[in-house]
């Protein structure tokens, strides 16, 4: 049976001190395993413990915009209504975007001067790479629910804080945000952890709904797909195995269908005989049709799809149409089918990514660049950079950190 991580102040406190006192070569032992990841990803991204790299805060006016127009505008009266009233003077509530930037920091009283005081305020971004080991930011690094207990946050000057958040996902699946409850003891504590999980599951049901009504006016191709490949694949939300989520992904791109010695060499990188090729269809169609209650799949020369598949995949290349490149990476949380080493899908999942990166360098929307760049495929991708830089208002805090990016990157290819 696992150990149970060590929650006590002055445990945490000495394990914390250890381990930053040796630069990370004492493990953090008995820390809570998400805390001390952070605490090891923190000190790889050089942040200083009481001198973290100046928190860069977005001009009021543009914060003002970006916010009228974010995602998570319409949910703020609900989460006013729902968290609002239990904050009372001991608790902040935070929702940040999908980058860590924090759009509505609410609360008053002694916690809310003390939020302040460590730059934890409306526009500045709370990432991990920049303030090390919080709630919201580490959320969204590891995109699941997170507490963070004094000082198992990085930052020293935010020990006397406790915090509590969750990531907070659309009808595709993408993160949008993440909803935050920061204070004293009481925003570390189960009845937080509780309050918090239950406002984001009333957000994302209401973010939802409205998604669902859009779709029902934008037609068919912007509604939750049947297929999901951008992440954990599932079909009519029932999990795919690998195997069976890359024969779908191949067949809803060929619809005049495929071979089974086609699907042999897509498949699999080396020799794929043609029994286990259709042994996996045989078990296919038995999975696909619970999952749709009807036949999905037709013929055997060549095999088909007997009807359209709306995937994520679609709903990213929809929105890249439209020129929503920010809805579109919203609705591509992760590379398609990640773990397949299939030569047709590691080709498939190229061009996506590549799609997705020539939308990127060719829009005007300096959000979505920084979006873009927040992720692991855009964190070299020198062009993104160079077009954020020339977006962000010159002087800015987007442009300074844009600047200071590609420094690096520069310096890393000289």
């Amino acid at each position: 049976m696992a150990k149970v991580p060590h929650r006590d102040a002055q445990w945490v406190r000495a394990a914390y001190e250890s381990f930053v006192g040796s630069a990370g070569s004492q493990e953090p032992t008995g820390i809570d395993p998400v805390v001390a990841a952070s605490w090891r990803r923190s000190l790889r991204n050089g942040v200083d413990p009481d001198q973290p790299s100046e928190v860069a805060v977005a001009a009021s006016g543009d914060l003002e915009d970006y916010r009228r127009s974010h995602p998570l505008a319409v949910a703020m009266p609900m989460v006013r209504d729902l968290v609002g009233g239990a904050t009372g003077d001991d608790l902040v509530v935070a929702v940040s975007d999908d980058v860590g930037r924090l759009l509505w920091v609410e609360g008053r009283g002694p916690v809310r001067s003390a939020v302040d005081h460590v730059g934890f305020v409306e526009g500045a971004v709370w990432r991990e790479e920049s303030v090390g080991t919080n709630a919201p930011g580490t959320a969204l690094a590891t995109r699941r629910p997170v507490q963070v207990l004094g000082a198992e946050h990085f930052m020293r000057p935010a020990q006397r804080l406790s915090c509590t958040a969750a990531p907070v996902r659309d009808a595709a699946g993408g993160i949008v945000g993440v909803l935050d409850l920061t204070g004293g003891s009481v925003a570390g504590s189960h009845v937080a952890r509780a309050l918090v999980r239950a406002t984001v599951a009333m957000v994302e049901r209401e973010l939802a709904t409205r998604a669902a009504t859009r779709a029902r006016g934008a037609g068919a191709a912007d509604q939750p797909p049947d297929l999901r490949l951008l992440g954990p694949p599932t079909l009519r939300g029932r999990r795919l195995a690998l195997r069976h989520a890359e024969i779908l992904l191949l067949l809803s791109e060929h619809p005049r269908g495929l071979g089974a010695e086609e699907l042999a060499v897509l498949l699999h990188p080396g020799d794929l005989s043609l029994v286990a090729v259709r042994a996996e269809i045989s078990r296919l169609r038995r999975v696909a049709d619970a999952a749709l209650g009807g036949p999905l799949l037709a013929g055997s020369r060549p095999y088909r799809l007997a009807r359209p598949l709306r995937s994520d995949v679609g709903t990213v290349r929809s929105r890249l149409r439209r020129g929503d490149v920010r809805g579109a990476l919203s609705a591509c949380p992760e590379p398609l089918l990640r773990r397949s080493v299939a030569p047709g899908v590691e080709r498939l999942r190229e061009e996506l990514e590549a799609e997705v990166r020539e939308a990127v360098h060719a829009c005007d929307d300096a959000a979505a660049v920084e979006q873009w760049t927040a992720r692991s495929e855009g964190a070299d991708d020198h062009a993104a950079w160079t077009r954020l830089a020339r977006l962000a208002p010159p002087g800015g805090p987007q442009s300074v950190r844009a600047w200071a990016h590609l420094r690096v990157l520069e310096r890393r290819l000289s």
